[in-house]
């Protein structure tokens, strides 16, 4: 699989912040592809269950889990993320934009098979 926008982005010229904005909707899609796969659900199900997964405190949850299995410079994008400056305050939220900004940076990057292994490792039990 590739991209779905075939245009050439640099990574590294890109803010973290701009990393996270489209962080968040690659792993808002992979939550809903998967709630979408495990049961045929009312609309409004599945978007409760999705905002469940992509809040603050439920991506704040899952980078704890990556965090080990991360490579170096996976771990730097994600710090990179976490210490941007935002508007919103409070632990979770800082980590959850720096899930997003590596998710995003990793999607980018052309890194598909990473995001997947990552996204299954998030939502796992």
């Amino acid at each position: 699989m590739e991209r779905l926008y075939p245009k050439d982005v640099d990574v590294h010229t890109l803010s973290p912040l701009a990393l996270a904005f489209v962080g968040d909707g690659v792993y808002s899609l992979l939550v809903r592809e998967r709630l979408l796969t495990q049961a045929n659900r009312p609309v409004n199900d599945l978007h409760r269950l999705a905002v469940s997964e992509v809040r603050a405190e439920a991506q704040a949850a899952a980078i704890k889990k990556l965090l080990p299995l991360l490579t170096e410079e996976e771990t730097a994008v994600f710090k990179r993320g976490r210490n941007a400056h935002t508007t919103r305050s409070g632990a979770d939220y800082h980590n959850a934009t720096g899930l997003e900004a590596l998710f995003g940076w990793l999607y980018l990057s052309d890194r598909l098979d990473r995001v997947r292994e990552l996204f299954l490792l998030c939502v796992e039990e």
